[in-house]
């Protein structure tokens, strides 16, 4: 019998987790460049997501992450809301999105968004064409993080490095790092490792999405 997969919506935004630079070695100087490939082309560098969930891509905006700010906040939280509501068949969803200002994104997201299924966002510190990118695996975890009913009711979280943060508690501390993303003093909620599996420690008690009372 076939088990039928979850169903993951992922929409891009752009970033470095998008970027192209110029060769394998550079590190620093495509966002000059500003080119972006589509979130589709983003997943099919990993085809291995189809065997986690069934998904279906749509690219929202492509810019950097400095030019993400109030509209595009509300924008996502709109579609969504959006999604959710018109799609009761989608198990969770994943954002790309530059890392410059993913932590305030998260933010927004974790008091806005209207349902307690997974909001998961990703990012990545090297774009898909440098030697040793994390664009890919992150992407990967995300799309497994969202698809796992043990994220649900967590509110946004953060996935990158394998680390899976609350998107209230997460910090940017470094512009280099794959391992960048930090909770402070509160602590990661989980992992998602390399066996394959989701696992988490602990949840935020802070109202969160369905519990917030912005709209």
């Amino acid at each position: 019998m076939t088990i039928a997969k979850p169903i993951v919506r992922v929409i891009g935004t752009g970033g470095s987790i998008a970027g192209v630079g110029p060769d394998r070695m550079d590190f620093i100087l495509y966002p000059e460049i500003g080119e972006h490939i589509t979130i589709q082309q983003s997943l099919d560098r990993v085809p291995e997501i189809q065997d986690i969930a069934e998904v279906r891509s749509e690219d929202l905006v492509s810019v950097g992450s400095t030019a993400i700010g109030a509209a595009e906040w509300l924008g996502l939280t709109r579609r969504i809301n959006q999604i959710f509501r018109e799609e009761p068949e989608v198990a969770g969803v994943v954002i790309t999105h530059g890392t410059a200002t993913l932590e305030e994104t998260s933010y927004f997201l974790h008091l806005t968004v209207k349902s307690p299924k997974p909001v998961v966002i990703t990012g990545a510190m090297r774009p898909p064409t440098a030697l040793s990118t994390d664009a890919d695996l992150n992407l990967s975890d995300a799309v497994r993080t969202a698809a796992c009913p043990d994220a649900a009711g967590l509110g946004v979280l953060t996935v990158l490095n394998n680390e899976i943060q609350s998107g209230r508690d997460v910090t940017k501390a470094s512009t280099f790092r794959v391992e960048t993303f930090r909770p402070n003093e509160l602590g990661f909620l989980g992992y998602a490792d390399s066996d394959g599996k989701v696992v988490f420690y602990r949840a935020p008690l802070r109202r969160h999405t369905v519990d917030t009372t912005m709209t």
